[in-house]
């Protein structure tokens, strides 16, 4: 397996997208603007998209995703794009997005029996399965209803997991599940430097001096990757996260980067 990044930025500028992964060649986790750079051929071999939640920066790229591709699955007699999320999510997709207003409700286009999109509700602690592929649905603590997922080899017994974190504040209800799993990578938010430490706190982000808190609790050495940094302040806030002591081995993450699974 394989987990390519398309975006990881928490905003947009030059070179910079926002968040999304492509697990293998068909499943997205995440839909932002780092989908836009897959050509049309790799978005029509795209069947499952995983949503942590349901801000904008997460989600924007499935309309268009779906007019894209839309002719193409319909020609091949190919079933629809199933989008996985928590019910609270879905709904907030129906409600503020597929409503006809902001964009056209693909999950009844181009035929409410034969839609380009279906929804699938899931919730914290399930496990899909998707061929020989594992993903768990993690528990996250934000502004609105969210979740990180670890993704590792389906097996008799566990594997090497890629986490990602989600959008989160502080939460010990992850930690205390990847405690019970062999964590070989984790991608996890840093949105914020520590002189918005107030902001961090008000939106559920992490800065480097919670980010630390927070990795202490993973007891076993890990390699942990950054995310969700905004345009222009990558450079400040890794070396505020550089200056402090840790087990781990922390990097930035970058857009295009190739992480092996398994």
């Amino acid at each position: 397996m394989q987990i390519r990044v398309l975006g990881c930025s928490g905003s947009i500028a030059a070179g910079n997208r926002t968040t999304s992964f492509l697990l293998d060649d068909d499943v997205l986790i995440d839909a932002g603007t780092g989908v836009g750079d897959l050509t049309l051929d790799e978005l029509s071999r795209i069947d499952h998209i995983l949503i942590s939640h349901s801000h904008l920066d997460h989600v924007l790229a499935i309309g268009l995703l779906a007019d894209s591709v839309v002719r193409r699955r319909m020609a091949a007699g190919r079933g629809p794009i199933d989008v996985h999320a928590l019910p609270e999510t879905l709904e907030a997709l129906r409600t503020h997005v597929f409503n006809g207003v902001i964009w056209p409700d693909f999950t009844r286009l181009p035929d409410a029996t034969r839609p380009v999109l279906r929804f699938v509700p899931f919730a914290v602690g399930q496990v899909l399965a998707f061929g020989a592929r594992r993903i768990e649905v993690l528990s996250a603590s934000h502004t609105v209803p969210a979740v990180g997922f670890a993704v590792s080899a389906a097996a008799p017994t566990p594997q090497p997991a890629w986490v990602f974190s989600g959008d989160t504040g502080p939460n010990a209800a992850l930690w205390a599940r990847l405690a019970q799993l062999p964590v070989a990578t984790l991608v996890i938010e840093t949105a914020f430097g520590d002189d918005e430490l107030e902001l961090a706190h008000l939106s559920r982000h992490l800065c480097p001096s919670l980010l630390r808190d927070e990795l202490a609790r993973l007891e076993q050495p890990a390699d942990v990757y950054i995310t969700h940094i905004k345009p222009g302040e990558l450079d400040a806030v890794m070396s505020e996260i550089g200056a402090q002591a840790s087990r781990h081995r922390i990097h930035a993450l970058r857009a295009g980067q190739v992480m092996r699974v398994g």
